[in-house]
């Protein structure tokens, strides 16, 4: 199967394939959607460079809601006040000016990330904005006049969603449809004995047997030039990091010297540290070269090309992949 990232850049964005994403956002909304059209903004335009760090598209559902599927490689600190950015902005984009708060469209954010965001025991998140009574501690609800006017029956069935779906942590045991999903966006394979909506088609178009010579080629040429733009991030981190370690050195020097002038006995003490400092720097080393081995391994480059850039031994590659 090719990735779903490729998938949403070029495939997912034809109408005749809208069946692989309703059938995946059927699942995890647990009720049945049905894509109207392709939002226009900029992350779905044609022409945009691709990028191997995200990868997003923005729909919209045939009850004027709006999806914004967002997909993302790289750690990212501030990810949280992004969806939040990027959830608060489509309200706005899409909201007429003049138009009545009513005409207020939901949205619904999801996340597929392949980083550890966040802490907690799970690889799927819903947010979902709940009125608790700080006395009686019940849900605030919507009258009668207000669900026969909106068709809800909660505040929060009014407001943004957010759906977290941390790929990592996923163990490969798919316990419901949902799951089978997700081991397709981690291991990119569908399984025979998988039924989830949307899948059936999902062998169909992302099979890479079943693409075009055009198709096969452009697919190609962005894994390579994914793999590229992966090395250069890389390589520019680790350049960064080992640049800030030597300026720490001399730093570390320069006190050493001024301890030894002081008390000459602290020298001795001064190398046992300087000691210390450098086998953690070594294991620290190693430690970024198997983080930037396990993310080349979830991009389905080869062990030889993993081995010749990050400079591990096919053994300790093929260690990260159990």
């Amino acid at each position: 199967m090719i990735s779903f990232d490729w998938a949403m850049k070029r495939l997912l964005r034809q109408k005749a394939n809208y069946e692989v994403l309703e059938g995946f956002l059927s699942e995890l909304l647990h009720r049945k959607i049905i894509i109207k059209n392709l939002v226009e903004s900029e992350s779905n335009a044609a022409d945009k460079e691709d990028k191997i760090n995200r990868v997003d598209i923005f729909v919209e559902a045939d009850d004027s809601e709006l999806v914004i599927i967002e997909l993302q490689y790289n750690d990212q600190n501030d990810y949280f006040q992004r969806m939040l950015y990027g959830v608060s902005k489509s309200i706005t984009d899409y909201m007429y000016k003049g138009n009545p708060y009513a005409q207020v469209r939901k949205v619904y954010s999801v996340n597929i990330v392949y980083f550890a965001l966040g802490k907690g025991d799970d690889y799927v998140y819903h947010g979902f904005t709940n009125f608790t009574g700080v006395h009686t501690h019940n849900l605030l609800e919507l009258d009668d006049e207000q669900r026969a006017f909106c068709g809800k029956s909660l505040p929060g069935d009014l407001y943004p969603e957010y759906w977290l779906i941390r790929i990592k942590g996923f163990d490969d045991i798919a316990h419901n449809t949902l799951d089978q999903w997700i081991y397709y966006l981690k291991n990119n394979r569908i399984r025979d004995d998988f039924t989830a909506q949307g899948l059936d088609k999902a062998r169909e178009v992302l099979a890479f047997d079943n693409l075009s010579d055009s198709e096969k080629h452009d697919y190609w040429r962005s894994i390579e030039s994914d793999r590229i733009k992966m090395s250069e991030i890389e390589t520019a981190l680790f350049k960064g990091r080992v640049e800030g370690r030597e300026e720490g050195r001399e730093e570390g020097r320069a006190e050493g010297r001024e301890e030894g002038r002081a008390e000459g006995r602290e020298e001795g003490r001064a190398e046992g540290r300087e000691e210390g400092r450098a086998e953690g720097r070594e294991e620290g080393i190693m430690d970024e070269k198997k983080e930037m081995a396990k993310k080349m391994i979830l991009k389905g480059m080869p062990l030889k090309e993993i081995s010749e850039i990050i400079g591990l031994s096919h053994t300790q590659i093929a260690e990260l992949q159990q």
